[in-house]
């Protein structure tokens, strides 16, 4: 590492010369590798973009001139060559440094991202916004092949190719392979564009774009190789000058390529060709597995783990299987994320009736809603963070019409080392709000297969909310057994206090009623609310104390106490759940406790609450 120990800012990479990149990729790489086995987090992606990392901050004078990267999760390289590579071993972890870009934490982090095809429109703000000011710096954005596929990423271009003055760069890092396979109609173009005969002519024309007597010829040569690629590019029918496709880990492409490309007017789309684990031979040849793999042995490589207790995710893959086997009307639809949903079996075992529609949530919703008025029965399989980009299309097109569309919400609540961006904390308040849904959280794995059959049933729009990883560890029930709609359970018989818990918080409200000798209730459903189980509560109770893992504004509690206020009941009233600000990353366990919400936490703020003062109400301590 005799380089790169010298390097703490870009700066410091400027002063090497050229000769001296190549080594420094080398080490960058290996220290990348290392990193990661040991922190866990993304790595595929990580291992593909060194060159272009090395390339980007060496031809640009970055801070100054802004780079903002799609998703994110391929900065690491990023993160080491700007100050922060003593860091690197606080990864994820709690008050270490975040897996994702993040303005707080650097200046060279222009752009906060976590979430897909946000670049273009972020750069393209930043390239007009230093026009207005009278500034010269330049704006690039770095976006995937599988982020181009999002409606947004095209939004951008279509705005940005109007502006022939604007000093906006958008490379295309296209390695033919986002999380899940790449899908639709974009990915054949660009596989059309890379694989024709002239491929290796056109790769090339990066290196060709040269001053001097070699600017004719390089003119004509890139015209002859693209018109014999593809007769005119869909970038520059937006406006773009397109280059490429070159080699996105041959340094003496890519840097001469930006340079020049730095001193051209006009937005520029350079499309470079990288590959997902590039340097690392088990990476290499599966670099879904080691997309964002934990700690590890590098020498080893990923070893299978000892089989476990079912993950959530496992149970929804289950139960979409069975169900689709009971119900031919049953299709499933992804954006993007068949092995995070869960859904590799379904696909295979029933492909005419799985779709993935690419990073493309909003569309997901809507092409969901059409299959609904034809009398299909569409399960969404989606994160709950990434239903919030579909927020109107669930109103409009679902809700609204009364669609019969099934949501299978996955990372509800707090996910951990991936942090604010990725947690699924909002949903029950912004589900329930909306006419004719009903809105369930699973308290167990067994639960969770009884709520989806529910929701299947249920003829409109319905969503169960689970979290990521394993659950308490309940048997599975064969069959598709459902739940009555709107109704609750008493788990433990107390006094006193009624201790409402929604979804997971029920294992910690019990334990916690074990302490306090309270009432532990199973609310099941969030909408409908089981409102004559809240009255019934409420009349023999002194307090009511309510437990979720979601935002307390306008959540489950929430609508607990509207309840309590439209029967005219009167009652003390408790609200634990996440508080009203962004979590940070971190071991998912110690975040809850952080909030007060394991059974200790909640135990404890009970007491400060109801320990004296209250009216009929003892609590032992």
């Amino acid at each position: 590492m005799d380089l790169l120990k010298n390097i703490d800012s870009p700066a410091d990479l400027r002063r090497l010369n050229r000769s001296q990149l190549k080594p420094l990729a080398d080490e960058l790489r290996a220290f990348v590798l290392d990193s990661v086995s040991k922190t866990g987090g993304h790595l595929s992606s990580n291992l593909g973009t060194v060159e272009l990392t090395i390339a980007l901050h060496y031809v640009f004078n970055t801070p100054e001139d802004r780079i903002v990267w799609d998703v994110g999760h391929q900065t690491y390289p990023h993160k080491i060559l700007t100050g922060r590579r003593d860091q690197m071993h606080t990864l994820r972890q709690m008050d270490g440094i975040s897996g994702f870009p993040r303005r707080a934490e650097s200046p060279f982090d222009t752009f906060g991202t976590a979430h897909s095809s946000t670049s273009i429109s972020a750069a393209l703000g930043m390239a007009l916004a230093a026009r207005s000011q009278g500034h010269q710096r330049h704006a690039v954005a770095v976006i995937g092949d599988g982020a181009m596929t999002a409606g947004m990423a095209f939004e951008a271009l279509n705005n940005a190719g109007v502006h022939e003055d604007v000093k906006l760069l958008v490379i295309l890092n296209d390695n033919d392979m986002s999380i899940s396979p790449p899908v639709g109609a974009l990915n054949r173009y660009l596989a059309r564009l890379m694989s024709g005969k002239f491929y290796a002519t056109a790769r090339n024309v990066g290196k060709s774009v040269l001053p001097g007597p070699m600017l004719e010829l390089a003119k004509r040569l890139e015209e002859h190789a693209k018109g014999m690629v593809m007769p005119a590019t869909l970038f520059e029918e937006f406006g773009f000058n397109y280059i490429g496709p070159i080699d996105g880990h041959d340094l003496d492409a890519l840097v001469p390529t930006l340079q020049n490309l730095r001193n051209l007017k006009g937005p520029q789309f350079l499309h470079v060709v990288t590959r997902k684990g590039q340097g690392y031979k088990l990476a290499e040849a599966d670099p879904v597995l080691y997309h964002g793999p934990g700690k590890f042995n590098p020498d080893e490589g990923i070893k299978p783990g000892k089989p476990g207790k079912l993950t959530y995710t496992q149970v929804f893959g289950n139960w979409l299987c069975d169900m689709a086997a009971h119900d031919q009307r049953l299709v499933g639809i992804t954006p993007a994320m068949r092995e995070g949903s869960g859904m590799v079996q379904f696909e295979q075992r029933f492909p005419e009736r799985y779709y993935d529609v690419g990073i493309a949530e909003q569309h997901a919703v809507t092409f969901a809603a059409g299959m609904a008025c034809e009398g299909m029965k569409p399960v969404v399989a989606i994160y709950s963070t990434f239903l919030q980009r579909a927020y109107d299309q669930l109103i409009h097109d679902v809700a609204l019409q009364n669609l019969d569309v099934t949501f299978a919400l996955d990372r509800a609540g707090l996910v951990g080392a991936d942090g604010a961006t990725h947690a699924g904390n909002y949903d029950l308040a912004y589900l329930r709000c909306i006419p004719n849904m009903v809105v369930m959280a699973a308290s167990d794995e067994n639960e969770c297969r009884q709520m989806l059959s529910t929701a299947f049933d249920y003829p409109g729009p319905a969503a169960v909310r689970y979290p990521r990883g394993t659950g308490v560890g309940a048997a599975v029930q064969p069959g598709l057994a459902t739940i009555a709609l709107g109704t609750g359970e008493v788990r433990r018989q107390g006094k006193d206090i009624a201790i409402l818990a929604f979804g997971t918080m029920l294992a910690p409200a019990l334990a916690a009623g074990d302490e306090l000798g309270a009432t532990v209730v199973n609310m099941r459903f969030v909408k409908p609310l089981d409102i004559a189980l809240v009255r019934e509560l409420a009349q023999s109770h002194a307090a009511i104390v309510t437990v979720e893992e979601g935002c307390l504004p306008g959540g489950a509690g929430s609508a607990v106490a509207e309840a309590l206020a439209e029967a005219g009941i009167v009652k003390p009233v408790l609200h634990l759940g996440l508080p009203d600000k962004f979590i940070d990353h971190g071991d998912a366990a110690a975040l809850l406790g952080l909030c007060g919400l394991d059974a200790p936490g909640i135990a404890r703020s009970i007491k400060q609450r109801f320990g004296k003062g209250e009216p009929r109400l003892v609590v032992n301590n």
